[in-house]
């Protein structure tokens, strides 16, 4: 099906039941990759495994947008009114017309921008990404740095990288220029945005949850900056649940490991199973 600038991502569904949006890679990484993937502390048979875990009750559309659009970089409209109109897109395609979403760090706040432009939410979840005091000026920060390390070099020859989450502080720039300034977009498009203001536009169920230890410290390069996940949802833990969201903190979880099927799976399964 179509994305906002003509590109084509194919879709999986598995399971009947309460559609679920499920922006991961439903096929298992291979080979070298996967070997890659591992001593990140990834799974990579990520998206696989969390489609397989939810389908016993439900109808999983899963469709693979980071990986989508890394090999179809959208530089300058990476805007958080196109990521809602694509997933949306993909929603009518597939003949859902309410549905949960599900979603992990930037594809998290993605789902915050998804539930403020569509009534057609049946729930939203929303893991590694804080729904109030978001990092949206740190991670501009993060993703400027980046863009401009990839500027630096030549990455044209590089395949993209498929991979479930960027770990910005340790990583070698090997994305291209245009797969990077497709973040600064998102990010920039973000600068004004306030998660509190919006908070009243969300009438779905909702979870937001994040591993405890989900805190990462950036080098110089990167930005200097302190990216904070789980301080927002400890320390505001009373006004999310004011404003209707239920709150889960896995502990001693950081941000890759907090990701992984094993506890994502448990957490809103049984969120899910109460609220459908």
């Amino acid at each position: 099906m179509k994305m906002h600038d003509g590109s084509v991502i194919p879709v999986e569904i598995k399971g009947d039941g309460p559609a679920i949006l499920l922006p991961v890679n439903p096929y298992p990484v291979e080979g070298a990759r996967a070997e890659e993937l591992r001593k990140w502390g990834a799974d990579p048979a990520l998206g696989h495994n969390l489609m397989k875990g939810l389908s016993d009750k439900y109808k999983v559309v899963a469709f693979d947008y980071e990986g989508h659009i890394q090999k179809f970089p959208k530089a300058d409209t990476l805007t958080p009114n196109n990521v809602a109109k694509d997933f949306i897109a993909i929603a009518d395609a597939v003949g859902v017309n309410k549905f949960v979403y599900y979603g992990y760090s930037w594809l998290a706040l993605s789902g915050l921008q998804l539930a403020i432009r569509t009534d057609r939410l049946l729930a939203l979840i929303m893991g590694g990404f804080p729904p109030i005091d978001g990092p949206y000026k740190e991670m501009f920060q993060v993703t400027k740095a980046t863009f401009e390390l990839s500027s630096t070099k030549d990455n044209s020859t590089n395949s993209p990288q498929e991979t479930d989450e960027l770990d910005w502080s340790t990583v070698e720039v090997t994305l291209n220029t245009n797969q990077t300034k497709q973040f600064v977009t998102l990010y920039k498009n973000l600068q004004d945005f306030s998660d509190r203001q919006v908070q009243s536009n969300i009438t779905c169920p909702r979870l937001c949850f994040a591993g405890s230890a989900d805190k990462i410290s950036y080098e110089e390069r990167w930005g200097g900056v302190v990216v904070d996940i789980a301080g927002p949802l400890l320390q505001n833990r009373k006004e999310l649940e004011s404003y209707g969201w239920d709150v889960e903190v896995l502990e001693g979880l950081d941000h890759t490991q907090a990701m992984q099927a094993k506890h994502v799976l448990p957490t809103i399964k049984t969120w899910l199973d109460a609220h459908m």
